[in-house]
């Protein structure tokens, strides 16, 4: 019987790596898309990061701009970048969207709610409902990924804007931040911070430095991911008041070489779950909850990895990560985002000048 046990278990474990994704280019000829979210209707809405929103038709055909996306200052790092539905669109139409403001004090990320018409040609009702404090002028570190809770709130991943990382240890900034707030711009009363003459009332947790993964995790909780210096990208779980310690602790190092901070972790200070040393340059982030590809990847996270240029998939043993698997490395392309669609497959976006959203699909 045992024996019995230990060839079912190498069967699973086999099967788990066996899995060939199919991969079917959906649209083509985006620049440098950032972000999709998926209509009930079977149609999709991209943002690419010169600042433009984009319906996609099944058949992959791209409409035209819609209006009503406010001036983005597309520079560096900086466009029109995340996207989410509300958790009620098929019902009130909202959707939020983040992106680099411009201004004359510099830059900052800002996030806007507003109506998607009934035709879905224009975006309707546009307001900035979250303004990150203050603005700088730079090209980078923007964070930008939103997460709607199931209670309705919204989190929002803020970075530090390189030049400034010390802010990410100070409370009366938006620097290196994750914000949460709802859907209408106010501040939840339950926010850790509420009350304190230090601190912004909207910040959730500190001490990040450039997040560009979200999702809520399958614990029922927060998770992300953020990129380190030279080294160092993390896997969080970001808590309520937490200290997740940039530029304090970190397990990279400056580019070119050299220490930063005080070493790798600090009493007081929310360790990271996992960590990439050498960097992967992650982007975007998705939980599989569907069994498209078998019993053995659902729960999984998958996550683009820019400087990897390939799709990693991580098995979760809790809050542990068991295994890392690298996928879709024969593509040669930087995975910008990856969502996993009402149908249950994976879809990502490539981030290029002629960039594509894919549909990643297992053999029958």
């Amino acid at each position: 019987m045992r024996r019995w046990w230990a060839v079912a278990g190498l069967a699973v474990a086999l099967a788990a790596r066996a899995v060939e994704l199919r991969v079917e280019t959906v649209a083509a000829g985006l620049e440098h898309p950032w972000a999709v979210a998926f209509l009930p209707d079977g149609r999709y809405l991209v943002t690419e990061r010169p600042g433009r929103l984009r319906v996609v038709q099944p058949d992959g055909r791209l409409g035209p701009p819609l209006p009503g996306v406010p001036r983005v200052d597309a520079v560096g790092q900086g466009g029109l970048l995340d996207l989410v539905l509300d958790r009620d669109f098929q019902r009130n139409r909202q959707l939020y969207f983040c992106y680099a403001e411009p201004g004359a004090e510099g830059n900052a990320t800002a996030l806007a709610r507003a109506r998607l018409s009934a035709d879905a040609s224009r975006l309707e009702a546009v307001q900035v409902i979250f303004r990150q404090q203050p603005r700088v002028a730079s090209r980078l570190h923007f964070g930008c990924r939103i997460v709607q809770a199931p209670d309705g709130t919204l989190l929002l991943t803020l970075g530090e804007r390189y030049h400034r990382m010390a802010d990410a240890q100070r409370l009366d900034n938006h620097l290196g931040k994750i914000v949460r707030l709802h859907p209408d711009g106010s501040v939840p009363l339950d926010n850790p911070f509420v009350g304190r003459s230090d601190a912004l009332p909207h910040i959730w947790s500190y001490g990040h430095r450039n997040p560009q993964g979200a999702v809520w995790g399958p614990d029922g909780r927060l998770w992300i991911h953020e990129h380190g210096p030279q080294g160092g990208d993390e896997l969080n779980r970001p808590e309520p008041g937490g200290n997740h310690g940039w530029p304090v602790v970190t397990f990279g190092e400056q580019y070119g070489g050299g220490p930063i901070g005080e070493g790798t972790h600090k009493p007081g200070m929310v360790p990271p779950l996992h960590h990439w040393t050498p960097s992967i340059a992650p982007s975007g982030m998705a939980l599989l909850t569907s069994e498209r590809y078998g019993p053995a990847w659902r729960g999984s996270l998958f996550i683009g990895a820019l400087r990897g240029q390939h799709l990693l998939r991580l098995e979760l043993d809790g809050t542990r990560v068991r295994r890392q698997q690298p996928l879709l490395q024969e593509l040669g392309e930087r995975i910008r985002d990856v969502r996993q669609g009402p149908d249950g497959w994976l879809y990502v976006l490539t981030d290029a000048p002629n960039g594509r959203l894919l549909r990643l699909l297992a053999p029958p």
